[in-house]
């Protein structure tokens, strides 16, 4: 229980009053020695500016449609530690809320969420006895709000302002006169913000002398006390998001630098939620302001950038004059520093504002028009980017004077009523709408990702080039050969797998990990005779019993799954993981489940050479992921250093899609106390079209897994494949083909040492391989598709992972190699230099 003295200063409708009585009753009270914390009701940007010059601290928010009516009363008391009163001011009339819903996110809807006793602000300027109504109407209208109290205020005479309270039945806490009336400068949008008046400190001097004389100070706060206490904990950034892309190597246990976020600040970008900046903050971020009226550039090290609201049409002549920082941020944004813009930070991003010159890094033009767009949308993204996922559902608000032509980009931020609008991209999310973080800390944590991963590959690209002897690129003036060369669009880094670099390339493929050969005979005319069955419903009971009894492991302890992809989505779904670890460079698939379930993932990025250390995982975590042996590195764990993971109240998951490549799966955990193993049977089957694996684990863990899963999700001939590939008969395949794949991976190996390509010690089919920068396009000139690297975390374009095949095909890619490594030291023509 939390004890917080506190009171709603609402009215009766806009315009009453409410923002001056209640920004002067904060700031009243704080020149009285108490501590105030000061919120608004709403979306509204520009009182709490005024709050925070009142209560010398942030001014907070709480809607309910921002940020859920489970947060409003945790919110209130974070905004409030440390205070010993809280004064919320309302918006608009007390039970005015968003159209259409009885009144949700209104004053009084979260007056009674807080159980705040309400003081009602009554403009008596045009009536006298009327006004004890309208009180008694609002002070019976809802029982579950309270109002405790009345404020006269533009009262004509003390005789006036006594014929109305004497209609009143509840207590007059003080009146205010007509000519003592102290109002704020009005904008287009509505108040000026504090932050563009010079005289703020002054009005609010003479505010809180006028409210001190003209309210009963006393009976406010005696009536504050009477709130009840709050069965809630404070809302807590540390809890909504974990350090992301914290970089955890095994010769130490300390942070990665904080990546810097510049955050637009100063006259032309005021608007911004506080809790947003606790949120990256609490990530591992270090947020800078900066001012992009008077700052020529970004701050140092500027690893992500947030482009809040503000009036940036009102101060478009001095933004456009900056061109130095204009040029900054477009050479940023093109280099793919992740950035957010709403609102302002959208105007900012387009190319123009009526007829001054902006960033430009937008393909839109915005204007002024004499609409007012107010809305209250919940929008839906439609595809990955930056900040969401597709299909996910936010809740926002628009409030804005200007227009941009064309609405939205090739791939929109947001579909609103069906309707495309915005801009976004894996590393860039631009509209007009606003978001409450607090409300959707995972967009949050994505950002705070996409930070952490720029500075982390920019300090591999550093330290690559300092170790690596500069080269002039191999330049090719045979366009079709270049254009076979660009690599397939990476839409979302963790989404990219190996069948994109073959797909309609015609290229000959080291990209993707399936076994080269034919499949076996038992396995082609099981895979037939299964179609004689497809007239069925699927069971995968059958192919569980098979797995069962081919591991030694209770049937209960074995889920099917169609691939080990589904497998990462059950994983993800199955528990409210406080702290999900995934160990990198690692197979990016549960690391994309997990953001798309919506846990924040922390990252354990493991230096070269790639080997584990136990101890590099904090200690807290419940949930960890790793591969063994591991896709991309090939790096094969040995069991006693994978135990050492083991914690009670932890779950270990171990991917090992490639075990069966290991002759004798001599590493695998399956079995093990507290490890839940993933495997997949499309590579080393040749059946990658067949989505067949399962999962052996902890009981209790695999009914998890099976109520997340949905029905006849493993097909009929996927089940007869899992059965098959469990025999005796599969048993002694797999082993030959083991030994197949560790000869041609031996070949490749000593060939590329003999060229001077260092690479990774692999047990599996794939080779991680340093070609440089460049070889990965090098190669897909000289028509050869292997894997990149870049897309993996903690490794740059440097590297490429190399799929292992028969000798003749090799010796292609060798020749391959050794063509691109030539034009190296020879440097390209002059002419093409």
């Amino acid at each position: 229980m939390t004890s917080l003295p506190r009171i709603v200063v609402a009215a009766p409708a806009t315009g009453q009053g409410k923002t001056t009585i209640a920004t002067g009753l904060m700031a009243s009270l704080t020149r009285t020695g108490h501590v105030v914390s000061g919120h608004k009701v709403g979306p509204d940007y520009i009182d709490p500016g005024y709050h925070a010059l009142a209560c010398r601290r942030p001014g907070r928010n709480l809607d309910p449609h921002l940020v859920g009516e489970e947060r409003i009363v945790p919110l209130l008391l974070h905004g409030a530690r440390g205070a010993d009163v809280a004064v919320v001011e309302g918006v608009m009339g007390l039970y005015d809320g968003r159209i259409g819903t009885q009144g949700y996110a209104s004053t009084a809807h979260v007056a009674a969420l807080t159980r705040t006793p309400v003081v009602l602000v009554v403009d008596i300027s045009r009536a006298s006895r009327s006004v004890g109504a309208v009180v008694h109407g609002m002070a019976t209208f809802d029982p579950s709000v309270e109002i405790a109290g009345v404020i006269l205020n533009k009262a004509g005479s003390p005789r006036h302002a006594a014929e109305v309270a004497d209609s009143i039945s509840l207590p007059v806490l003080g009146t205010l006169g007509r000519d003592q009336a102290v109002s704020a400068p009005s904008r287009h949008l509505g108040l000026v913000p504090a932050a563009e008046r010079g005289e703020a400190a002054h009005a609010l001097d003479a505010l809180a002398d006028l409210v001190a004389e003209a309210i009963d100070l006393e009976a406010v706060l005696k009536l504050a006390s009477t709130a009840p206490d709050l069965e809630s904990e404070p809302w807590d950034p540390e809890r909504e998001v974990v350090v992301s892309r914290r970089v955890w190597r095994p010769s130490s246990t300390t942070d990665a630098e904080r990546p810097v976020v510049a955050m637009a600040g100063g006259r032309a970008f005021t608007f911004r939620y506080t809790e947003t900046e606790e949120l990256l903050r609490a990530a591992g971020c270090e947020v800078t302001t900066f001012d992009p009226l008077e700052d020529t550039a970004l701050p140092p090290g500027t690893s992500g950038i947030y482009l809040g609201g503000g009036f940036p049409e009102v101060h478009a002549p001095g933004l456009s004059e900056n061109a130095p920082l204009r040029a900054e941020l477009h050479a940023a944004i093109e280099a793919g520093v992740p950035t957010v813009a709403e609102c302002a930070g959208l105007l900012y991003l387009c190319r123009s504002v009526d007829d001054a010159v902006m960033v430009g890094s937008l393909p839109a033009t915005a204007r002024m028009t004499p609409r007012l767009t107010l809305s209250y949308p919940s929008v839906t993204a439609p595809a990955d980017s930056l900040l969401t996922r597709e299909g996910e559902t936010v809740t926002g608000h628009e409030f804005h004077r200007t227009h941009v032509e064309p609405r939205a980009g090739a791939v929109p931020a947001w579909s609103v009523d069906d309707v495309p609008v915005g801009f976004a991209g894996p590393s860039l999310h631009a509209s007009y709408l606003h978001v409450h973080w607090a409300g959707h800390p995972q967009l949050a944590q994505r950002f705070a990702d996409a930070a952490h991963a720029f500075l982390g590959g920019r300090a591999a690209s550093e330290a690559s080039d300092q170790s690596r002897p500069r080269t002039r690129p191999v330049v090719s003036t045979d366009r079709s050969l270049a254009l076979a060369a660009r690599p397939p669009t990476v839409s979302d880094p963790l989404r990219h797998h190996g069948d994109a670099e073959v797909r309609d390339a015609g290229l000959l493929d080291f990209a993707v990990n399936v076994y080269p050969g034919p499949r076996p005979l038992w396995l082609e005319q099981t895979l037939r005779d299964s179609l004689d069955a497809v007239g069925d419903y699927p069971s995968p009971a059958a192919a569980e019993d098979a797995v069962a009894a081919r591991h030694g492991r209770p049937r209960a302890e074995v889920i099917a799954t169609a691939g080990a992809a589904e497998a990462f989505t059950l994983v993800a779904r199955a528990r409210p993981w406080r702290r999900p670890v995934v160990v990198h460079p690692q197979f990016t698939e549960p690391h994309a489940a997990l953001e798309q379930a919506g846990h924040p993932v922390t990252e354990v990025v493991l230096a070269h050479p790639f080997g584990l250390d136990p101890t590099a995982v904090p200690n807290d975590a419940d949930l960890v992921v790793l591969g063994n042996p591991t896709n991309p590195t090939g790096v094969l764990h040995p069991v006693e250093t994978l135990r050492r993971l083991a914690r009670p109240g932890r779950l270990v998951v171990v991917d090992e899609a490639f075990m069966d490549t290991v002759p004798g799966e001599t590493e695998t955990v399956i079995g093990t106390p507290g490890f839940l193993v993933i495997r997949s049977l499309t590579k080393h089957w040749s059946i990658p079209g067949i989505r067949a694996g399962y999962a052996v684990g902890p009981a209790d863990v695999i009914a998890d897994l099976r109520r997340e899963q949905s029905p006849w999700s493993v097909s009929t001939t996927a089940a007869a494949a899992i059965r098959a590939c469990a025999s005796d008969a599969a048993r002694a395949e797999s082993e030959r083909r083991a030994e197949a794949v560790a000869g041609w991976r031996s070949e490749l190996v000593d060939a590329l040492d003999g060229l001077g390509i260092p690479t990774v010690a692999s047990s599996t089919s794939f080779v991680l391989a340093r070609l440089g920068e460049g070889g990965h396009a090098a190669l897909r000139r000289a028509g050869i598709a292997v894997r990149r690297a870049d897309t993996f975390p903690g490794l740059d374009g440097s590297w490429v992972r190399i799929a292992v095949r028969p000798g003749e095909q090799t010796q292609r890619l060798l020749t391959a190699v050794k063509s691109w490594l030539d034009g190296l030291s020879a440097g390209p023509p002059d002419a093409l230099g």
